[in-house]
């Protein structure tokens, strides 16, 4: 399995360690992901941005029937840049992937497989999911462990995919992704009492529920109640509430993959997904980042700083929740 192998630090940002892990196939093993933690945590929380990665190996792109299209439709458009600053201004670690979705979508299960775009089909050792069962559901909709089509826009690739290239990125991306979450939130939670993962995405702009005047520009996941603590959730919509912000609970998104496997609160190891309407922080075209972004950047890093202060009280500690109020 691989493992976080390649250590450095900022040169902007001395006091805060990188270490990159992974690999990307196809691209001279470039790392996979980056996970920055400073020296001493300020709150028990990770920040994780898992789908806006934009490392291409060239292969892929060529292979791609519109490769701007999808790529556009694919990414988080630069939420790792909303992480990146939440975390400068709160103390959180952070953990971005740079392997790009189009190549394996990290928030998907590793047998969740449209074995149809893989040559040779479905290995005779894999087992077929039975009737009612979870396995494979978003592939059968073409946006599986490697998205096969988009909604309105068809097929994504020219060609099969070989099965030699699917356990390499199986492999060197989410085999390694994961297992440095697990061991991140691992080491939170024994200096903490109590981890939070926060699963940073972003979505399209959504339209106003029934009987509401406003859009949601935040979603907030829980997997209705069974990844987080339910005062984490209370604690959030409180805090955006108070502030004005349109916020929405558990739809359209309530968290994937990522949540089921790392959201452990009987453990003490909780985990929130946050979906941030892109049109509020990127340009109008929703390609580029916009004027928007330091506003969304600050909202995030308060309620960041909120969620890490009840997630300090569960585990034991606290001053970090009286020291937020």
């Amino acid at each position: 399995m691989s493992s976080p192998s390649r250590s450095s630090r900022s040169a902007s940002s001395p006091v805060r360690a990188s270490l990159s892990g992974g690999f990307v196939p196809g691209l001279n093993d470039a790392p996979a992901f980056t996970l920055t933690t400073p020296p001493r945590m300020s709150l028990p929380v990770l920040v994780a941005v898992p789908h806006a990665g934009r490392a291409y190996p060239p292969a892929i792109i060529a292979r791609m029937r519109d490769s701007a299209l999808a790529q556009l439709r694919l990414e988080d458009r630069h939420v790792d840049r909303l992480g990146v600053a939440i975390v400068r201004e709160t103390g959180a670690a952070l953990l971005v992937a740079h392997a790009p979705r189009a190549l394996l979508d990290l928030n998907r299960a590793e047998d969740d497989i449209d074995w149809d775009m893989v040559e040779g089909g479905r290995p005779e050792s894999v087992m077929t999911s039975e009737p009612g069962q979870r396995g494979n559901a978003r592939a059968r909709s073409g946006l599986g462990l490697v998205p096969r089509r988009l909604p309105g826009s068809g097929e994504i690739w020219r060609g099969r995919l070989a099965p030699t290239e699917l356990d390499a990125r199986i492999e060197g991306i989410h085999r390694a992704y994961h297992a440095a979450l697990d061991a991140a939130l691992a080491q939170i939670r024994a200096e903490w009492g109590a981890a939070l993962l926060i699963d940073l995405h972003s979505m399209p702009p959504l339209r106003p529920a029934e009987g509401e005047a406003r859009a949601p520009v935040f979603v907030l996941g829980d997997r209705f109640g069974a990844s987080c603590h339910s005062a984490l959730m209370g604690r959030a919509l409180t805090h955006l509430e108070t502030r004005g912000v349109s916020a929405a609970q558990n739809r359209p998104y309530s968290g994937g993959y990522v949540l089921d496997r790392h959201g452990k609160p009987q453990a003490g190891v909780h985990a929130l997904q946050i979906e941030v309407c892109r049109a509020t922080y990127l340009d109008r075209q929703m390609a580029e980042p916009g004027p928007g972004l330091p506003a969304v950047a600050a909202q995030l890093a308060a309620l960041t700083r909120e969620l890490g202060a009840e997630t300090a009280l569960l585990g034991g500690h606290e001053g970090l929740r009286q020291a937020a109020e």
